[in-house]
């Protein structure tokens, strides 16, 4: 897959242009979701903020999901004497789609105990019959390691019995030091995940979701990280922004 510079057309008003998918055929992207998390509250018109409820290990609260004032999203995970806690945010209800190039701009957590993630997800995921077409939680970057690993997995048919996966881990130089890209570029026939516009996995598995999908950013409490004892709380994860780009029809007229 071969990438380039967001068109002129393409309006990105925070801090960095998107490297777009070379497209052919007369098409150009079409942005059709953002968020450049500017401002003191979260945009409740577009996110809704998870908790306050039980998260494996610990608590999900909505406290621990804000933004710093900075052009971030803050996902915290913290200690208190009453309990250990992390959080997340997702555009159910608010913004599902298919397809398209879904990209976020992050910076990791530095403690070990808790893990991040940058997803998408929809209920249509718990049904069994028809593989991934009728649902499929798409990961595109988590990062429960702290050496420059992270993994891209994908989940369909449910959680129980029936439950299939793929997934791929990479190594990526540099990867727990400021903030990089990752992205997907998703169609009715492939999925070709990147970092920093290099890409790092394309597949088919589970026949590709044909659904529509919403994003979810978190962090999770949980042994796959490590033990949350060690940590030094509280550690922040970091998203700059979110944008999802349509394929679409070039509306420009040759030129004579």
């Amino acid at each position: 897959i071969q990438f380039a510079v967001a068109e002129p057309a393409v309006t990105v008003p925070n801090s960095a242009a998107d490297v777009l998918p070379t497209l052919t055929n007369g098409q150009r992207w079409e942005l059709v979701f953002q968020d450049e998390f500017n401002g003191a509250q979260i945009d409740t018109n577009k996110w809704e903020i998870m908790g306050d409820w039980r998260r494996r290990d610990d608590w999900w609260l909505k406290d621990d999901s804000y933004l710093d004032g900075k052009g971030n999203l803050v996902i915290r995970t913290k200690r208190t004497a009453e309990r250990r806690s992390s959080g997340g945010v997702r555009t159910k209800g608010k913004f599902e789609h298919t397809f398209g190039y879904w990209v976020a701009r992050v910076q990791l957590q530095k403690q070990p105990g808790h893990w991040t993630a940058f997803w998408l997800m929809s209920d249509k995921v718990f049904k069994v019959g028809d593989e991934g077409r009728d649902g499929t939680e798409i990961d595109i970057c988590e990062f429960p390691y702290l050496d420059g690993r992270y993994e891209i997995n994908l989940h369909w048919d449910g959680y129980g019995r029936a439950h299939k996966s793929a997934g791929h881990k990479q190594t990526v130089p540099g990867i727990t030091e400021g903030f990089h890209t990752f992205a997907l570029r998703w169609t009715p026939t492939e999925y070709v995940f990147s970092c920093d516009g290099q890409e790092q996995w394309r597949t088919s598995a589970g026949g590709i979701c044909q659904q529509p999908l919403y994003v979810k950013f978190s962090a999770e409490i949980g042994k796959w990280a490590g033990d949350i004892s060690q940590a030094k709380l509280p550690d922040h994860f970091l998203v700059d922004y979110v944008r999802v780009y349509d394929a679409v029809a070039s509306t420009n007229t040759p030129t004579k």
